[in-house]
């Protein structure tokens, strides 16, 4: 019986993030897509991607990384029983943070987790892509700036929760339901976006 359960919920997340895609298509509400990150409120996990969240459109958000030498740590165990609903880009600290799609800077924040990071919106509000244990931010950037694709946005580093012997960018994208804040939506496996069709 809790196997049924189990399953019926994987199946109901599934769908969201299904509809949620739906809703992004060409002609689903005239937005393009839009990725979200975040490190809030628990949500379920969605372990296939999106269509609609543009299979190779993403750019690796560190400079120099290739998919190669990125992996897939999104279902990775963390302490306190949190899941990780992110994949780590491990690379020198310093090295510029890139945004891998545009959008605007919706939050700048400092938390006891993920030290200094930056939540970009994408156009049409539906994603969130959240970047996490940045050395530092790029010169100029705030709350509210249009970033581009590709733009410097930040340097890898250690801060928050992370060890200071492997600097590296938590990279994580969220789905958001209609009013949901930058705290919030729904994790999407950000790995097989990022590497499709290299």
């Amino acid at each position: 019986m809790i196997r049924k359960v189990a399953i019926l919920l994987l199946l109901l997340a599934i769908g969201y993030v299904g509809w949620v895609a739906f809703l992004n298509l060409p002609g689903g509400d005239g937005g393009p897509p839009m990725a979200v990150a975040h490190k809030g409120a628990p949500a379920p996990a969605a372990s296939a991607p999106p269509a609609a969240a543009a299979q190779g459109a993403l750019v690796i958000p560190v400079a120099g990384v290739r998919a190669d030498q990125i992996g897939d740590t999104f279902t990775d165990a963390r302490g306190e029983g949190r899941a990780h609903d992110a994949i780590d880009i491990m690379a020198p600290r310093g090295t510029p943070v890139i945004a891998a799609a545009a959008g605007t800077v919706e939050k700048l924040f400092d938390s006891e987790l993920g030290g200094r990071t930056i939540y970009i919106r994408r156009p049409g509000g539906q994603w969130i892509d959240y970047y996490a244990h940045l050395d530092g931010y790029a010169p100029g950037l705030a709350e509210g700036k249009r970033v581009a694709q590709g733009e410097m946005i930040g340097t890898v580093g250690s801060t928050g929760d992370a060890s200071p012997e492997a600097p590296h960018l938590h990279y994580a994208i969220n789905a958001m339901a209609p009013g949901e804040g930058w705290w919030q939506g729904t994790p999407v496996n950000p790995y097989p976006l990022l590497v499709a069709g290299r």
